[in-house]
């Protein structure tokens, strides 16, 4: 996969967690409890997005499970959350073929080991995020909510217009 691509892509990552993160931030208390749901599952995304940067980076992992044992405010995840996109977005921009070529070995939280190249671990990233959002927008849904239309298609139009031409 190109550079640009992974850019893209991280892009995309971003705009699409935004978005999700505004629909919660306005959700009325009485669905405090989908809130949390949803809350349980980003934190989650974070958390792995997390552990990931600390494999590619040769860090000690920061988390010993895939999610944590509190559940964090929404404004609290949401600039935890802003912060570790912000940082792939800047590390896919670096990485030349050579380093996503590359193999990272790591040990996954449940002691298993692992091994994978940078742009493997970086696709990671990226579907595992997609995934879960989708579970956030079931959840959503449930209530009478529409999620946000997180649509790569969409986000390139509103980011690129002139593609509309």
């Amino acid at each position: 996969m190109s550079s640009t691509s992974l850019q893209s892509l991280f892009a995309f990552k971003t705009w699409a967690q935004a978005e999700l993160f505004a629909v919660l931030a306005a959700l009325p208390s009485q669905h405090a409890d989908t809130v949390h749901g949803c809350l349980r599952t980003l934190n989650h995304i974070h958390v792995v997005d997390r552990i990931f940067r600390a494999h590619l980076i040769g860090e000690r992992r920061p988390f010993d499970a895939t999610n944590t044992p509190d559940t964090p405010a929404v404004a609290l995840l949401r600039a935890a959350a802003a912060e570790t996109d912000a940082w792939y977005e800047a590390y896919v921009r670096d990485l030349t073929p050579e380093q996503l070529a590359q193999t990272v070995a790591f040990t996954f939280t449940d002691g298993d080991r692992g091994a994978m190249t940078r742009e493997e671990i970086l696709l990671h990233v990226i579907t595992h995020g997609g995934y879960h959002r989708g579970n956030v927008g079931q959840l959503l849904k449930a209530i009478g909510m529409a999620p946000p239309r997180e649509l790569y298609t969409r986000f390139l139009h509103l980011r690129e217009p002139q593609r509309r031409g």
